[in-house]
């Protein structure tokens, strides 16, 4: 019986060859892919039936597990398995993250062979697939309450808040990388493991402190999971640190962007910062290029892919400080834990998709922060058990630690992790060494 079950009986087809890259050494220079409308704004498994793939051979059999490799030692999950819901939008209209599922199902088996599961028994997976519709995110929510999981883990999403309330009003603890809604931020029973405001306010202010600019820009797609930050949380921000502050919001799909970047060079900006899917970045900075911008471009990850490259010259790429929601790419711990278990567990797993790690992310991080929980396995004693965790290292996360006591922006209980991280790029695009920056100790 495979660990993994589709709910609805949607079955996820990869889409891998969307991109025409498939790059899986760790050493190499990986991209930042991801569509992520839903990280726009803080913010989730190759599915398969009963009986999965027969002609697949045993991953202890033929992986580096039995012999001592990053993975760990063995330590094998047994007993009754654990219910656990995990939501992806799958294929959008708007972004394809049908890898993430197969990330689901390679990280699964990995933490039932290595990390005991849950509590030493198996994690189940059921699996449901949103396709970036809000009624649909809601009936996932809703299908996993009747399925009666334990816990549910949302990938990235653009419509996490629609699959989150009906947990949340049935009390399921949620894991997830972030959202800017008050609602779930204030949640007791949500995790976020994503500091709401560092990639899209945080990180614009730093930049531009750090260049002496005096007006930022930000270009926006006009979502609303990327409009609420933008728009609401980063005006007094901007004001407190001394700085102008414009939004220019654009519709998803313009191709030209040229008339709206004309606005920006008119209105005294030294700085643009773009929230966006890489087609949207690269509309804007192309835009910019074309209206003679010399100013400073800054961007959250999500805008950098090798499309992003092929279609925006290095001179502009260069220099470019972005925010990173995982560390894709560079040779480190972190990217050689999550090639390991893609490419031991998993199958045509496509490692630069960023939204994919996030997903690796958020599964590791749901089992470090529930380790020592005993007894019956619920709801209740797994948000107990979440929220008495000490602050550790989040795994795959660059050295990230993370804490969900409640503490970490009081105001804000669901948020575990305070900071974030950031790179600059080459004059190819290519992300440099992550760094961590503000990850500061979450108080007893």
């Amino acid at each position: 019986m495979s660990p993994i079950r589709v709910l609805g009986g949607r079955q996820a087809v990869a889409r891998a060859s969307r991109t025409g890259v498939s790059e899986k050494s760790p050493s190499g220079p990986t991209g930042l892919r991801l569509a992520g409308v839903a990280v726009l704004a803080a913010s989730l498994a190759f599915v398969s039936a009963c009986g999965g793939d027969s002609d697949e051979p045993s991953p202890a059999a033929s992986s580096p597990a039995a012999s001592g490799s990053i993975l760990g030692p063995i330590a094998q999950a047994t007993g009754e398995p654990v219910k656990i819901g995990v939501i992806t939008d799958g294929a959008s209209p708007t972004a394809d993250h049908t890898n993430d599922n197969k990330i689901v199902e390679a990280t699964t088996k990995y933490l039932n062979e290595h990390k005991s599961g849950i509590g030493g028994r198996p994690i189940e997976i059921s699996l449901c697939e949103t396709l970036g519709d809000p009624s649909k995110a809601t009936d996932c929510g809703n299908e996993l309450v009747e399925k009666d999981v334990s816990a549910v883990l949302i990938g990235t999403s653009g419509v996490v808040e629609s699959a989150w309330k009906p947990l949340n009003d049935a009390k399921i603890p949620v894991m997830l990388y972030g959202s800017s809604d008050p609602g779930l931020l204030s949640s007791p029973t949500t995790f976020t493991l994503g500091n709401p405001t560092f990639p899209t306010i945080q990180l614009p202010i730093q930049v531009a402190q750090d260049q002496g600019n005096k007006k930022v820009t930000t270009v926006v797609i006009d979502v609303p999971a990327a409009l609420h930050s933008a728009q609401e949380v980063a005006p007094p921000l901007f004001e407190k640190a001394g700085i102008d502050y414009e939004l220019v919001r654009v519709a998803p799909g313009t191709a030209d962007m040229t008339p709206q970047m004309q606005q920006v060079a008119a209105n005294g900006s030294d700085e643009v910062f773009i929230i966006g899917n890489d087609s949207f970045c690269i509309s804007a900075m192309n835009g910019l290029k074309a209206v003679g911008f010399t100013g400073t471009i800054s961007a959250i990850s999500q805008c950098i892919t090798d499309s992003t490259r092929t279609s925006v010259s290095g001179s502009t790429l260069k220099g470019m400080v972005i925010s990173a929601t995982a560390p894709i790419g560079p040779d480190s711990p972190s990217m050689r834990l999550y090639t390991e278990v893609a490419e031991t567990y998993g199958k045509d797993v496509d490692l630069s998709f960023q939204d994919s790690m996030i997903m690796f992310i958020i599964m590791n991080g749901f089992q470090t922060a529930t380790q020592g929980i005993t007894g019956d396995i619920t709801p209740e004693s797994i948000t107990a058990t979440i929220k008495a965790m000490e602050e550790t290292e989040l795994p795959g996360a660059a050295g990230l630690k993370f804490r969900c006591n409640g503490k970490a922006i009081p105001e804000e209980q669901a948020v575990c992790v305070t900071g974030g991280l950031t790179t600059t790029l080459d004059d190819k695009g290519h992300p440099a060494e992550y760094k961590v920056l503000g990850n500061t100790p979450i108080a007893n």
